[in-house]
């Protein structure tokens, strides 16, 4: 079940979310496992084409385990945070996601989706990034989180 956001008035437009998640440095992963805990793991991600990608090794981890039990996510990115200690609050914004996380078998997507880690992390290193891509494909996991529900959220 989705939720409205209480606060209206700090509700960002679709424009300035979209931003927040194209220069957000990494976002929490969130999700539920099968003994009903939460985990949260922050991430490198990539947010392109209305989807964001992260990648990990191959194989089992905490994160894998639960989106195997449970590939219901959420997803969250600060964009900025600026402690105001004179006033007693915070300003910031933020973008949380509500979606479905699911491994990304085809390698010309994985290709895709890596290169776009490398060009927003090391653009300056595309070249070593292409060799690096070619090299780990197939040891790299993908995985795509398809949004089913986006909002961001300010104070200013």
């Amino acid at each position: 079940m989705l939720h409205e956001m209480r606060r209206k008035d700090k509700l960002l437009s679709a424009e300035d979310t979209a931003k927040i998640l194209e220069n957000g440095v990494y976002g929490v992963l969130s999700t539920i496992g099968e003994d009903g805990y939460p985990y949260g793991v922050p991430v490198n991600f990539v947010y392109t084409n209305d989807v964001i990608y992260f990648h990990c090794a191959t194989g089992k981890g905490h994160k894998l385990e639960n989106i195997s039990y449970n590939n219901h996510v959420c997803f969250t990115v600060i964009g900025s945070s600026n402690v105001i200690p004179e006033k007693l609050t915070t300003n910031f914004a933020s973008a949380i996601v509500f979606g479905t996380a699911a491994q990304v078998a085809d390698d010309d997507e994985k290709s895709a989706a890596l290169m776009s880690i490398v060009e927003k992390y090391a653009p300056e290193h595309i070249e070593a990034g292409k060799k690096s891509v070619e090299m780990k494909l197939k040891i790299t996991d993908i995985y795509k989180i398809t949004i089913d529900q986006l909002s961001g959220k300010a104070s200013r």
